[in-house]
């Protein structure tokens, strides 16, 4: 699959992933406020500190009418406004600063989509040719595309070949779209061989480079090639488009090749596989920006729409993730990852209920479908409604053929839910055997680990499972919590102390995390460190796991004395 982290290291060498100081605009624009605009700024600033879009545009287009020539407003504007989905917008704030010789690279690079939106290649090689620079990647590839676009593929592929011969660091960006390029003019041996490996190296794919690779093998009437590839990648259950595929192949049918259908359609493909390899920070807008720029050349974009709304649900707008989820055709084979996607913004917005309505009805719709089953049990498991989990994720598995190591997470959120439901003799069977699939993965060591430690059964294999989860991620505050908390169960109590406080130094405010600390504390004789602890622990209180009761009789009249009443009264 396409090496994502790779490619972000590699857009960061170029410069491209830090040219978008997005934020900062604000923050200069301050001293320039005209009189009477401060309402319109502030909550302009405080629109941009949350990243509400639809806010930004609105607050700094006001801002704006009122003072025409202040370029932070215009600039803030123009952003709000593309990737609230206002392109139309932005593109004409764009324009605006261009006029002023005040180009920011984001307005450059919505002009140069505006430029191929349109068709007019001949604009976006005439600002090239003048050194309008909107990065390496899309600089290069917008020469290649609007070459194609007037229809010179000989003179696409000269561009192309320049940025392999003269920046090798981008071949697998570069291979790729030049696959894409052959493909669009007919000459799908060319296209497939490159995908292959076979002509200039090897390509690594991301998923959509796979489905046009098994699409161009289908053209060529290479159907078995194809039906192997896709086992490979997607294995025996895949999602809806692809098992589409898998079908149209097996019955003989060549699928159509549409990844790309025009030059604008591989500049939008140029954008979206920037987004997809810059999706990194939280608050980083830039991957959103080229998401954007995507679906502007592109409507129908399944794959940038589904990134593109899952990277506005992470910027808490969930709003706009419904609306461009919203946009996904309903005949589009990713159709059903919109709707489950429209649900998981739903639950995030705070209508938790409706969401899981919205599910519920999905399962009545699709009976057939893991990820709706899957979907739905792991938002009942987050609401703590484990029997209707535990229901839904047996339902889940069930209409898996063959379960693979792919499926690890849904068994483990499985066995979680089991154990949650407190039916461990269900549970463990599961956990086991998603270790036979990963038996390195700390969570799951972890979390079985854990719960032997609890039920104080097999000890000396609970504390070995423990024990390689820290190895695999000893900056875990929880996991080493169970390390600690191991020592503590078998009576090493000495042992137990400096894993405690180093758990509570990686996760201070966890009320678990300081009630444990303290039992430690109170076994090892520090009575006093012990009883701040505990204080602690109920000041970061309440937690689903904690007895907050408890913790105050420890307070009151010592551990030992509130276990045995606790022990009284069952």
């Amino acid at each position: 699959m396409f090496p994502v982290r790779r490619i972000s290291r590699l857009l960061t060498a170029v410069g491209l992933a830090s040219f978008l100081q997005i934020p900062a605009v604000a923050a200069q624009s301050s001293p320039a406020i005209p009189s009477g605009l401060a309402g319109a700024f502030l909550a302009g600033s405080v629109a941009v500190t949350s990243s509400d879009f639809s806010q930004i545009a609105q607050y700094y287009d006001r801002a704006l009418r009122a003072d025409p020539a202040n370029q932070g407003f215009r600039e803030l504007a123009m952003q709000g406004h593309l990737l609230s989905g206002n392109f139309e917008r932005a593109a004409e704030l764009a324009g605006l600063a261009r006029a002023d010789g005040a180009l920011s690279q984001v307005a450059a690079v919505i002009l140069q989509a505006d430029e191929a939106r349109g068709g007019d290649f001949d604009a976006v090689l005439t600002a090239l040719d003048e050194g309008q620079q909107t990065g390496p990647l899309t600089d290069a590839m917008a020469r290649a595309w609007s070459e194609l676009g007037q229809g010179s593929m000989s003179d696409a592929l000269e561009s192309f070949e320049r940025v392999l011969s003269e920046r090798s660091e981008l071949a697998p960006f570069a291979l790729y779209q030049k696959a894409l390029a052959l493909a669009l003019v007919g000459d799908l041996e060319r296209a497939a061989e490159i995908l292959s490996g076979e002509m200039q190296g090897p390509v690594s794919l991301s998923r959509r480079g796979v489905v046009a690779h098994i699409s161009i093998l289908s053209q060529l009437g290479r159907n078995d090639d194809a039906l192997v590839l896709a086992e490979q990648v997607f294995g025996s259950t895949p999602d809806d488009d692809i098992a589409q595929m898998v079908l149209q192949l097996e019955a003989g049918q060549a699928v159509p090749f549409t990844t790309i259908t025009s030059a604008q359609d591989g500049m939008a493909e140029t954008y979206f596989t920037l987004a997809s390899a810059l999706v990194g920070d939280r608050n980083d807008w830039l991957p959103m920006v080229y998401g954007r720029l995507a679906l502007a050349l592109r409507p129908d974009h399944a794959d940038a729409i589904l990134l593109t709304a899952q990277l506005m649900e992470r910027a808490n707008q969930f709003a706009l993730a419904d609306a461009i989820y919203a946009s996904m055709p309903d005949d589009h084979p990713q159709h059903l990852a919109a709707r489950l996607g429209r649900a998981n913004a739903l639950y995030q917005s705070g209508e938790n209920e409706a969401a899981i309505a919205q599910l519920q009805d999905l399962t009545v719709e699709r009976p057939d479908s893991v990820l709706v089953f899957n979907a739905l049990a792991d938002m009942l498991r987050r609401e703590e409604r484990y029997a209707e989990a535990v229901e839904a994720y047996a339902s889940a598995v069930a209409l898996i053929d063959e379960i693979e190591e792919r499926h690890w997470v849904l068994l483990y959120t499985q066995a979680i839910a089991l154990e949650r439901l407190g039916d461990w003799d269900a549970a463990e069977p599961v956990f086991r055997q998603v270790l036979e699939f990963v038996p390195d993965e700390p969570q799951v060591l972890n979390y079985l680990g854990y719960s032997l430690i609890e039920q104080r059964r097999n000890l000396d294999e609970a504390l070995d499972m423990i024990e390689r989860a820290v190895e695999g991620e000893p900056d875990s505050g929880y996991i080493t919590d169970s390390l600690g908390w191991a020592y503590y169960r078998l009576g090493r109590y000495e042992e137990a102390v400096p894993v405690m406080e180093r758990a509570v130094e990686l996760l201070p405010r966890d009320p678990i995390l300081n009630d444990h600390l303290g039992d430690v504390y109170y076994a090892v004789g520090r009575y006093r460190e012990a009883r701040f602890q505990w204080r602690r622990a109920l000041s970061f209180g309440p937690h689903a796991d904690l007895d907050m009761d408890l913790v105050r009789r420890k307070l009151e009249i010592g551990k030992d004395a509130a276990l045995a009443e606790v022990e009284a009264e069952q």
